[in-house]
């Protein structure tokens, strides 16, 4: 079996009403998906995070040096394109358009061999996961305080165990909101902020310092993440637990990081760290040290159902009688063919999500929703 072909599929689609994180302002979707298609018709799936068409044209300069390949020499390969564009891209966009390709080529593994890739990665520790619910942006044009409370109370409503909300805009008002949630979710829902790098350190103490009273379980993000020894700075300023490492790619990204605990909590994206062969290795590394790991999720169907593989195989840490489970992001944005591309979508049942035990990545593409949402003008 060699690799015969490498597609690239970016997606697309204006919202109608546009929202915002403290650091990005989204008016539409758009996403790059990855098929990779075997001289025996086997196909596999990946998905690149951040942003589609930079990510579409270096996997168009990864593709050349894979047609030919075997495709079950993951590890290899893996290591073939990280040196091709080492000298210019350790992070960044060469990363992320490396994880959809090493993500694809598990998927392919795994039906090549019949099992799924948390198989493949050594065995299945569980069948479902919580998941919780993401979303809280600031929209246009509605009160962001009253938005926050009602859109929190019905993913409570929905059965979610546990919510995250944005915050990182002017912390003065985001204390309010936080403080709306609260209420509007109750006690016992857990609750996370994601300031997505909006503060500075001295804002950051001080929105965590007063946020403790509404029992947060992390505070995500609190300063850019160049800035470790401010990491540092506000995980020893504030009680709330640290979390971050959606924009730290590869291992090398996350020594740091991990290291000096500089986080209580490490958030890999696997279609932003390098795939499943890099997110091996940083769990191993979080686990090594200590420091709890809850993956980033934020894509489509095809990052939900790599994501889900990835959980399903991730070991107990530490190991006791009644394990601290995982927790699955699960976002709840405006995005039409995020579920609409897989043929059987991955939804949520009271809060539950369920980990498909199919070859792969356990997920089989809708051909004609792909159609509809691929951007009329692909890169060439």
């Amino acid at each position: 079996m060699k690799i015969a072909e490498v597609f690239i599929h970016v997606l697309d689609h204006r919202l109608e009403t546009p929202f915002e994180s403290a650091s990005m302002r989204f008016d539409r979707r758009q996403h790059c998906l990855v098929e990779i298609v075997c001289d025996d018709g086997t196909t596999g799936w990946g998905e690149c995070l951040g942003p589609a068409l930079p990510n579409a044209a270096v996997v168009k300069a990864y593709a050349a040096r894979l047609i030919g390949r075997d495709p079950l020499e993951t590890e290899k390969l893996w290591q073939e394109l990280y040196n091709f564009m080492r000298d210019q891209g350790q992070r960044g966009l060469a990363i992320t358009a490396l994880s959809g390709i090493d993500v694809a080529l598990w998927d392919i593994k795994g039906k090549r061999f019949g099992v799924s890739i948390a198989t493949l990665l050594g065995g299945r520790f569980r069948d479902s996961v919580k998941a919780y619910a993401t979303g809280s942006f600031r929209k246009d044009g509605v009160d962001r305080i009253s938005d926050n409370a009602e859109e929190t109370a019905g993913h409570v409503a929905a059965g979610f165990h546990a919510v995250k909300i944005k915050i990182g805009f002017d912390p003065a008002e985001d204390l309010k909101v936080i403080a709306a949630v609260r209420e509007a979710i109750g006690p016992d829902t857990r609750l996370m902020i994601d300031a997505n790098h909006g503060y500075d350190v001295i804002e950051a103490v001080r929105v965590g310092q007063r946020a403790a009273e509404y029992d947060v379980d992390w505070f995500e993000e609190p300063v850019i993440p160049e800035q470790l020894e401010a990491y540092r700075a506000v995980r020893a300023g504030q009680p709330i637990p640290v979390a971050g490492g959606e924009t730290w790619h590869g291992r090398f990204g996350f020594k740091e990081p991990i290291e000096t605990r500089a986080i209580d909590i490490a958030q890999p994206d696997l279609c932003g760290t390098g795939g499943f062969t890099e997110m091996r290795r940083i769990a191993d590394m979080a686990a090594l040290h200590g420091v709890r790991l809850v993956p980033h999720v934020w894509g489509t169907a095809v990052q939900i159902a790599a994501s889900l593989q990835f959980v399903a195989a991730l070991p107990p840490d530490p190991p006791r009688r009644e394990p601290i489970e995982p927790i699955f992001e699960f976002d709840r944005t405006a995005n039409p063919f995020r579920q609409a591309i897989a043929k059987v979508p991955f939804e949520h049942h009271g809060g539950v999500v369920h980990i498909p035990d199919a070859p792969g990545l356990g997920l089989e593409i809708d051909r004609a929703a792909l159609a509809e949402f691929r951007l009329k003008e692909q890169p060439a």
